[in-house]
């Protein structure tokens, strides 16, 4: 599983003109899923978002987690995140998870996020949306499973 993480002050997902997520302060996760991913993954992962310590306490240091400042969450499905550029000038996608397991996945991590009591908002999975980030910082850290 990878995430690009981007602490915001405001995100938004609209498809077809219609908002369908908004969020105020807090993270942007873009959520890639490869072959190997599992429930357990989705688990790692999402302890790792709720508890990564990139927001700013009173002094102005990232010592704070999206936890300890009660934020929100814009999850959004992103396949591209698996693509190998290595050969040619088209990506290939081969390292992305098969649509129904990726779903099933997304859903989980979603659902994980939702029982920490973070406030959750989503994309739509495997459809075409608009995603307005407005990244605070900025703010972008990659997360990878294989790196944990």
């Amino acid at each position: 599983m990878r995430i690009v993480i981007q602490r915001v002050s405001s995100a938004s997902v609209t498809v077809d003109g219609t908002t369908i997520g908004q969020i105020g302060h807090g993270l942007c996760l873009l959520c890639g899923f490869t072959h190997g991913d599992n429930d357990q993954t989705a688990e790692q992962m999402a302890a790792k978002c709720l508890n990564l310590r990139i927001f700013e306490d009173v002094g102005g240091k990232m010592n704070l987690s999206l936890s300890d400042i009660k934020g929100s969450v814009l999850v959004i499905s992103q396949f591209t995140l698996y693509a190998d550029c290595k050969k040619g000038r088209r990506p290939s996608f081969i390292d992305s998870a098969e649509p129904v397991k990726a779903e099933e996945l997304y859903l989980k991590f979603i659902g994980i996020l939702k029982t920490s009591g973070t406030a959750v908002q989503t994309g739509s999975f495997g459809t075409k949306m608009l995603v307005d980030i407005q990244n605070d910082g900025p703010v972008t850290i990659i997360l990878d499973s294989d790196k944990l």
